[in-house]
């Protein structure tokens, strides 16, 4: 279903969340202690040592087993050590001087270890999805980390305050931390962070410290119980993402038109009833996602944002088709689900970026005229609609349609099916339900023959096949128009019914025979069991009777 991609969990807007490959690297010097384990050993170290030091490994005690051969520790740079039921980080972690990239999320760790402030080179650091409750102070020495996640873990409001000492930090998510409020020192030392996540927990405002944070450009805060739109973000310029979903926001104020760099914006499941005018200024947005709230309109000032791509509106009371995606020539996915709608200006359809269209759930009749003119459109829903009882003509031509639905023989209403121009290899029989068809344009597509119920419209005037390698009809017949056509499937359908029969007819004659003759024996044994007054007159009757042998 097309609507299903707009909602998306928390994270996933977050496009660098959760990574899949390392983020910090030193061009080829990144390698894993796996890598090296299994394509290096000491040059002196014979094979057979080797055998034997990774049997007296597999025979030893869990706890005391190494992560990594000693030779290999001052060059790893990466280890994902993620979802491996850990309590703690191996001491042995902390050896890794050059280690740059540490994944230990989804596991069961409870609290950070203190050595971890010998990991100078940290660059990335995940430690999501844990059971942490307080971070040590030696976390906040890791002058080089650049991204830090502790998302998912009940972590106190007290301990986040050694966060602000890390002061090179790009990125922080402290998504689903059961935050209140965000603490003011990290607003004021936090100066390079550029990614901030905070969704799901439970804000309802933002400390005006957060100002701060001017090299800050995207911010999640979705699923938080904000109730209007915070205008503190209003001062950060280099905001490009707000994400806003899922929360009671009912007002956004006037200062929106400041974030003149903002490319993203997600307020969907809100309470806006209106957007204000101010938006118009935010010259660069390309994504706006207002679904599932009160509106009605949008202000018609917001024609001037011509970068728009994606539009998302579903779930609004709009009623007509809004007015500014005429001015949207780059407008590229348009989700306009359950909003009331009737028709769609023929202004729209000229667009000709729009590549996804969703007008399910509205109140359309018939197929919108022109949409199936757009030259870039690949994928329309007009689902629960209520299209099929009143849909007089069908146009599709000029795809790159194999094969048409069955579904199409409900059509009951249909006088003109186009489908000229793309690459059907059949018709479904169902085209032959269409007792109202007049026009069947099949030109340029890849046919071979026609199904022979179609001579059984009585309606249809016009059925064009040019440009199909024709062989039932033949090209001759194909040729000579469409009453040569219906007029082969009409006798094509003759001489099938005459095959089948003539054989039905001697099945008849046989059958018909056999009863004659069982006849006449029932005939002849019940004479015989008549009365003795009566032989005289059975011996007449079965001379004059001519008995057919049974076999």
């Amino acid at each position: 279903m097309v609507e299903s991609q707009e909602s998306v969990d928390a994270s996933t807007r977050d496009i660098h969340y959760p990574k899949d490959e390392p983020v910090c690297s030193e061009d080829d010097l990144v390698q894993t202690a796996q890598e090296i384990t299994e394509n290096e050993a000491p040059e002196n170290e014979a094979p057979e040592n080797e055998a034997l030091e990774n049997e007296a490994l597999e025979n030893e005690a869990p706890e005391n087993k190494a992560l990594f051969p000693p030779y290999i520790t001052d060059r790893i740079f990466f280890i994902d050590l993620s979802n491996k039921q850990l309590q703690t980080i191996s001491p042995e972690v902390f050896s890794l001087e050059r280690l740059e990239e540490l994944h230990v999320e989804k596991n069961l760790i409870v609290s950070i270890p203190k050595a971890i402030n010998r990991l100078r080179n940290m660059k990335v650091l995940y430690l999501n999805q844990n059971h942490i409750q307080d971070i040590c102070e030696e976390l906040g020495e890791l002058k080089r980390l650049l991204s830090l996640d502790l998302s998912n873990n009940p972590l106190s409001y007290s301990s986040l305050l050694v966060i602000s000492n890390l002061q090179s930090l790009r990125q922080l998510r402290l998504y689903k931390t059961n935050l209140r409020e965000i603490p003011v020192q990290i607003c004021n030392y936090l100066h390079h962070v550029e990614l901030l996540g905070l969704s799901d927990n439970n804000l309802r405002r933002l400390p005006k410290e957060i100002a701060n944070l001017t090299k800050l450009k995207e911010i999640y805060l979705k699923k938080n119980r904000f109730k209007i739109f915070p205008v503190e973000v209003c001062q950060i310029a280099n905001l490009e993402i707000i994400d806003l979903e899922e929360n009671l926001i009912s007002l956004i104020p006037q200062e929106v038109g400041l974030l003149t760099n903002l490319v993203k914006l997600f307020l969907a499941f809100n309470k806006l009833s209106s957007i204000p005018p101010a938006l118009q200024y935010c010259q660069k947005l390309a994504v706006l996602d207002l679904s599932y709230n009160l509106l009605r309109k949008l202000p018609r000032s917001l024609k001037k944002l011509t970068e728009m791509v994606d539009l998302k509106l579903s779930g609004n009371s709009l009623k007509k088709f809004p007015y500014q995606t005429r001015f949207w020539t780059s407008l590229s996915r348009v989700y306009l689900k359950n909003t009331g709608l009737h028709k769609v200006p023929i202004s729209f359809t000229r667009l000709t970026s729009v590549r996804v269209l969703d007008l399910t759930e509205n109140c359309f009749d018939e197929i919108p005229k022109g949409i199936c003119t757009m030259k870039s459109l690949e994928v329309l829903a007009l689902d629960d609609n209520q299209i099929q009882e009143n849909l007089k003509e069908l146009y599709m031509e000029n795809n790159y349609l194999e094969y048409l639905p069955p579904e199409v023989g409900s059509l009951t209403h249909l006088k003109i099916l186009d489908c000229h121009n793309n690459l059907l290899k059949e018709l479904p029989e169902s085209v032959c339900q269409l007792q109202g068809l007049q026009k069947l344009l099949l030109q340029d597509n890849q046919l071979s023959q026609l199904p022979e119920d179609l001579a059984s419209l009585q309606q249809l005037e016009v059925i064009l096949v040019d440009g199909n390698p024709m062989t039932d009809p033949p090209i001759e017949v194909c040729c000579q128009g469409t009453s040569a056509i219906l007029e082969y499937l009409q006798e094509k359908k003759h001489k099938k019914a005459m095959a089948l029969k003539v054989p039905v007819l001697r099945k008849q004659q046989q059958m018909h025979t056999h009863s004659s003759g069982f006849s006449n024996q029932i005939l002849c044994r019940t004479t015989y069991r008549a009365s003795a007054q009566h032989q005289k007159h059975l011996k007449t009757l079965f001379a004059s009777a001519t008995v057919e042998p049974y076999f």
